[in-house]
């Protein structure tokens, strides 16, 4: 008798072949169909798909089908800051970084308030321990898929002072929006890390259980060593690469 392995196996083998409607995006066949092939059990075959899904290969919801998930990596390099100061711009890093590989990459602003800061973050920020920060939370996205989460926390006077209390498109990203408030970002920090998924990111991002997640935590200065932001980013480690190119060595 075949095991959830087995049908795992097979199922996976369509997948990476692209083989029988079983391409990115395309929705697995129903439970129904699939227990008449396989002659097995729904249980079994769900054991199945949870094993796909913690592999990232398929997303799996409440109510819909196991759908095919789109593996290609979206490459989110350094530069991508280089040119969004300038004047004129409209579109944000992440939807340059997409439209550079010609995906349509898009930015949804979830939750913007005002709330006290914790101790760890305030040092970061370089704030006093509870003082109110205007928070901002974003989803980048890709078709109805969210590739990252992002949170952000600004001291008050320059989130006022830069426009970035609504929850309306920031034109050119915050960098952007930023510098023209005479507030020009010259100076980052940035640590990534990995670490596994809770329950609820997994099932926000459709990633599957198994797969690692990248953290991104950045604090951008100005040149006199102002912190104008703290940012930190999750993202699926098997959709994301940040890229570091041309980067200074030192001479001596």
């Amino acid at each position: 008798m075949k095991s959830y392995r087995d049908v795992a196996t097979e199922l996976r083998r369509r997948i990476e072949l692209e083989q029988e409607g079983y391409r990115p995006g395309d929705d697995l066949p129903a439970l129904e169909n699939l227990e008449n092939e396989f002659g097995l059990s729904k249980q079994t075959l769900r054991s199945a798909l949870r094993l796909l899904a913690d592999e990232g290969l398929v997303s799996t919801g409440r109510g819909r089908k196991a759908r095919v998930r789109d593996n290609q990596r979206i490459r989110i390099p350094f530069a991508r800051y280089g040119g969004i100061m300038a004047p004129g711009g409209t579109a944000g890093p992440w939807e340059n970084a997409c439209a550079s590989q010609g995906i349509d990459g898009r930015m949804e602003t979830v939750l913007v308030d005002t709330r006290p800061i914790g101790q760890a973050d305030a040092a970061l920020l370089r704030v006093d321990p509870g003082s109110d920060v205007v928070y901002r939370q974003r989803h980048a996205c890709v078709g109805d898929e969210v590739l990252q989460v992002q949170q952000a926390w600004y001291p008050r006077t320059i989130a006022l002072q830069a426009g970035l209390t609504s929850t309306q498109k920031i034109q050119g990203g915050v960098y952007a929006a930023l510098a023209n408030s005479g507030m020009v970002p010259a100076a980052v920090d940035e640590t990534i890390r990995a670490r596994m998924p809770t329950t609820e990111e997994s099932e926000l991002l459709q990633s599957g259980g198994g797969v690692p997640l990248l953290t991104v935590e950045r604090v951008t200065r100005t040149a006199d060593g102002q912190t104008l932001e703290l940012l930190r980013v999750t993202a699926p480690a098997d959709r994301i690469e940040f890229v570091y190119n041309n980067l200074p060595l030192p001479t001596a």
